[in-house]
């Protein structure tokens, strides 16, 4: 650690060099204030011993000039015998502490080592202060590739206003765990988080589930119904895969975005509703309004603010980080001990393409926790479809394996790679050949990591 030694006592300035050198610090000396200051610039020492009394500039001028400055070093002023006031006077402008004239050596290193100690302890509360705020606020997302720190930084920053988002990517990226991210951090945060997949509700009962009904609306409605929106009321509503609406139902929540009220089904009154959407598709809805299957005027409403999450081949660096918080969460809960990860193991981790994403490694490790024999979780472990994912160009037949996602993932990355490769790289030919337009091609190229 470096410190700057500031008296007019030349005498002095050298004693307290070479007990502070002895001690293993490097010492640097200024003659007055206003050379202190020069040389706390030029040199930025960690600490400052700064005598009380000089001339040209005292220690109170130069503390509170120090300070102006910006200077963030300790600074620990000595005093002469009965001079207690301008000690006192010297931590109120910022001074660290204080020194009595005269002292000892044993006396100036143990006030020198107390004040460093103390102030390594103040760094450290506050590092581990900001590690519980990063983890409270981002929960189980972990990003470390700029791409996703790109995207948890969009989210923070729209969280507390009220624009529409629309989050974008494949499937297990980590869409909801966003949308739940920015209503922690918006002021409905002690309002409902109400999530509804729009793909998983059959079409003759959307309409009910969205605006509710009332007693008498159709044949079984014996009595009303709260609808999804009324339920989110002064919270968030998290439309998941809003890109499977089907067209009448686009028309009524563009509606009810745009009037801010909803009629439930039956009734000739309407209700005015006070949430905040979050979308999310793994689509490429600009694509499909583009072919028509979803409105042009619904997707600017939603897409205010953009957001894609990167597919996990794209960010594959976060893999062992993600592996190790899965470990951790699902051990704990199963009542296991499992030190950690074979470094063999981990490379399969890191080569695997994750066509199923962030979701899919979580899957396939809580898989591995509750066949692993320990200490260490091998490559054994895996599924035979993460340790040999192609053979020969084919999708391997994994019979433990059934996910249709992660077959047909896999078995479109491969497609569009050997596209690519028959055609030179050429993202228009390839196009073609696959049957899709070159903006989709784009999109999944850049989701699969082949660009």
């Amino acid at each position: 650690m470096k410190i700057l030694v500031i008296d007019d006592d030349r005498g002095l300035r050298r004693s307290l060099s070479m007990i502070l050198e002895d001690e293993g610090y490097t010492v640097v000396q200024a003659s007055n204030g206003r050379e202190g200051l020069s040389l706390a610039t030029e040199e930025r020492p960690a600490m400052i011993l700064c005598d009380v009394r000089m001339p040209e500039m005292d220690g109170l001028e130069f503390l509170e000039q120090y300070r102006t400055d910006g200077g963030a070093a300790l600074v620990l002023v000595m005093t002469a015998y009965g001079s207690s006031e301008l000690a006192v006077e010297a931590m109120k402008k910022g001074a660290y502490d204080y020194i009595p004239k005269p002292f000892g050596a044993d006396e100036v290193v143990l006030t020198v080592r107390k004040a460093e100690e103390r102030e390594n302890l103040r760094r450290e509360v506050g590092r581990l202060r900001d590690q519980v705020r990063a983890d409270r606020r981002f929960g189980d997302l972990v990003a470390r590739s700029a791409s996703m720190l790109d995207a948890l930084h969009v989210a923070t920053k729209v969280a507390p206003h009220e624009s529409p988002v629309l989050l974008s990517g494949q499937s297990g990226t980590g869409k909801e765990l966003v949308a739940r991210l920015i209503h922690r951090e918006s002021a409905r945060a002690e309002g409902p988080f109400v999530p509804v997949n729009c793909g998983a509700i059959p079409e003759n009962l959307l309409e009910s589930e969205f605006f509710g009904h009332v007693k008498g609306a159709f044949t079984g409605a014996d009595r009303d119904r709260v609808g999804l929106f009324e339920t989110a009321r002064g919270g968030t509503l998290f439309l998941d895969e809003v890109g499977e609406l089907p067209a009448n139902l686009q028309v009524k929540l563009l509606r009810a975005l745009q009037e801010r009220e909803v009629r439930p089904l039956g009734s000739n009154q309407t209700l005015s509703v006070d949430v905040r959407i979050v979308a999310a598709t793994n689509r490429d809805l600009e694509e499909a309004v583009t072919d028509g299957s979803f409105r042009q005027d619904l997707f600017y409403r939603l897409a205010v603010v953009p957001i894609h999450l990167p597919a996990l081949v794209r960010r594959a660096e976060e893999v062992p980080e993600l592996a190790r918080h899965f470990l951790e969460r699902h051990q704990e809960r199963m009542g296991l001990d499992i030190e950690g990860i074979a470094p063999d193991a981990m490379e399969v981790l890191l080569s695997y393409p994750w066509p199923g994403n962030v979701r899919e490694l979580e899957n396939v490790l809580e898989r591995a926790l509750i066949l692993s024999e320990g200490p260490k979780l091998v490559v054994a472990d895996l599924p035979v479809h993460v340790r040999n994912p192609t053979t020969g160009g084919k999708l391997v037949t994994d019979e433990d394996d059934l996910s249709v996602k992660r077959r047909l993932a896999e078995l479109e990355r491969q497609l569009i790679q050997r596209a690519l490769e028959r055609t030179s790289g050429n993202k228009t030919q390839a196009a073609e050949l696959l049957e899709l337009s070159p903006r989709a091609l784009r999109y999944k190229i850049q989701d699969y990591g082949l660009g």
